[in-house]
This record gives C-alpha cells, sequence and structure tokens, in this order.
C-alpha cells in the first residue's frame, strides 16, 4: 500500500432490545420457529397500519446522547422502496432527510493514537425478513432460499460515519467500541452470531495525496469484528489489483465469505434516489419535547 490510500465508512445496525416490534406488537425473541412470530402489520398485509414503539425511540435517544449527536425535536419517517424477497411490504419503514441523531462523534485509539471518528447520523428503522439459502453454505452457489419473517419489523438503529476511517484495524476498533456502548446502555444485546449488530463496510482507495475519493464499493453484513477487519483487508487489496491492471472499480454491493476471507459481488449499487423515498403516509411526524428528552438524559 504505497500508491494507495483506503477511506472507509460504517454503517452499523443495532437491533434494538424492545419486547415487540417496531410497527407491531410480535414478539422479538430469536430462535422461534420460522413465521411464527408475525402479523398483518409486520407481513405486510394490504391495509394494516403501523404504529410507533415509543421504547424504541428512547432507545435510539440513548445512543445518540451517548455519541454526542444533535437530537431532533421533530423526525420524519419515510418510506425506502426496493424489492427483494424478505422484504414483505416491497418498501422499508426508515428515515431519509430528516433522522432523529445527527451530527456525533466516537472516539477511538488505535496504535497509541486517538482518532476522531465522526457520525454522520443515526436513524430508526424496521428490519427486513431472513432469507435461508439452501443448497450451498451460503448464497454463493445456493439453488434456492427460505423465507422467515420473524425478523421482519424489528426495530432498528443505523449509525453511519463519515468517511474517517483509515484502515481495517481502526474500522474494527470502531466496531468493538460501538459494541461496548451499546451493550451498556442496555439497548442492544450485542450478539452478532444472532445479528444483533452488524455492519456494513463501505470501501474505496484512491492515490495518495489525492483529494478525490475512489469508487466505493459496500460489503454488507459483518457480523464479527474479525471478519470487519478481514473483508476490508482483502477489499482494499482487491481495489489495488484491479487498478493496477488497468481496471476500474464498479460500484457495487458485495458479500463476504468467512471461509475463504473473500468478498464476492452481489448486485450492482443503488444510489438514494433509486429508493424512491417519500413521507411514510401512515405515520406522523416524530414529536421530541425537551422535557422527555430530559428524562432520557438523565437515565
Amino acid at each position: 500500500m504505497t500508491r494507495y490510500e483506503p477511506t472507509i465508512g460504517m454503517e452499523v445496525h443495532a437491533q434494538l432490545m424492545t419486547q415487540t416490534k417496531l410497527f407491531c406488537n410480535c414478539s422479538t425473541q430469536f430462535g422461534h420457529e420460522p413465521n411464527s412470530n408475525i402479523c398483518p402489520v409486520c407481513s405486510g398485509q394490504p391495509g394494516a397500519l403501523p404504529v410507533l414503539n415509543q421504547k424504541a425511540v428512547e432507545f435510539a435517544i440513548r445512543v445518540g446522547l451517548a455519541l454526542d449527536c444533535q437530537i431532533r425535536s421533530e423526525s420524519v419517517f419515510a418510506r425506502k422502496n426496493y424489492f427483494y424477497p424478505d422484504l414483505p411490504k416491497g418498501y422499508q419503514i426508515s428515515q431519509f432527510d430528516k433522522p432523529i441523531c445527527e451530527n456525533g462523534y466516537l472516539d477511538i485509539v488505535t496504535d497509541g493514537k486517538i482518532k476522531r471518528i465522526r457520525i454522520h447520523r443515526i436513524h430508526i428503522e424496521e428490519d427486513a425478513g431472513k432469507l435461508l439459502h439452501q443448497g450451498a453454505a451460503s448464497i454463493k452457489g445456493a439453488t434456492h432460499s427460505l423465507v422467515d419473517l420473524n425478523r421482519a419489523c424489528t426495530p432498528l438503529i443505523e449509525i453511519v460515519t463519515e468517511p474517517d476511517i483509515a484502515s481495517a484495524a481502526q474500522a474494527r476498533a470502531y466496531m468493538e467500541k460501538l459494541h461496548s456502548i451499546v451493550v451498556a446502555l442496555g439497548v442492544c444485546d450485542g450478539n452478532m452470531e444472532e445479528g444483533s449488530l452488524r455492519g456494513d463496510a463501505n470501501v474505496s482507495i484512491k492515490p495518495v495525496g489525492s483529494e478525490k475519493l475512489g469508487t466505493r464499493t459496500e460489503t454488507k453484513n459483518l457480523n464479527s469484528f474479525r471478519f470487519v477487519e478481514q473483508a476490508i483487508t482483502y477489499e482494499i487489496g482487491r481495489q489495488t489489483q484491479v487498478l493496477e491492471a488497468g481496471g476500474v472499480i464498479v460500484q457495487e454491493t458485495r458479500t463476504f465469505d468467512s471461509d475463504t476471507g473473500e468478498t464476492h459481488a452481489m448486485r450492482s449499487k443503488e444510489e438514494a434516489h433509486d429508493y424512491r423515498y417519500f413521507p411514510e403516509p401512515d405515520l406522523l411526524p416524530l414529536l421530541i419535547n425537551a422535557e422527555w428528552l430530559d428524562q432520557i438524559k438523565s437515565s
């Protein structure tokens, strides 16, 4: 790594430890029979209406305060439109231009030095279901997939950094410290093996000294600290080889194979406008008054 330097941003999904889902009363307990914790709301039946879980909002604010974010007095839910087998409504209820938390930071220590990682935003959203790939150990080579909607509508927060991370080791240190914070706050159990905390790594490389960022790839659903470091290390090396050979980096979503330590292309990477965001018509704007915010701070 003499000619190129990496630029890395992390998007971390933390499942909130509420007893029920984000917009319905179904249980969030892990390990039940497939498609047993579902109802008309979380399975996307026509006419079913969402009702927001207040405890999930409180947990999101707790994390925002711990990361020195600004808490919006008014935030808005939006529909993120895409079509995938484990997304029963054909859209995900998330937040877009008005997230609940913005402009925070988290300081990490690597190689004996303090590094500040800026937090761009934290937003609340519902999880999708789970695809169980059949015929192979992973999605690569699978012959078909089964859909379990027990996880659909489970409350998440997505914590998005600025592209301030400069190495795989820094990314791992960031994930480890963030894990310790959300567990200490009591908002997430931190069980990465069950998917309670998982990271997406946005990786690009650029010539040393260049101000222009390279084309990024996003490696999804990294569910251990070791996998975060391995996937980013591999992706930096892969992109370097492509550029050294005179090729171009394709903006795409990739998956990590923990058996081989390699990433593989899944699909082209969308831009925000491809999701056709618009305000969720079935939910009012979320208003946070000063009194409730002070109560959460004091707790």
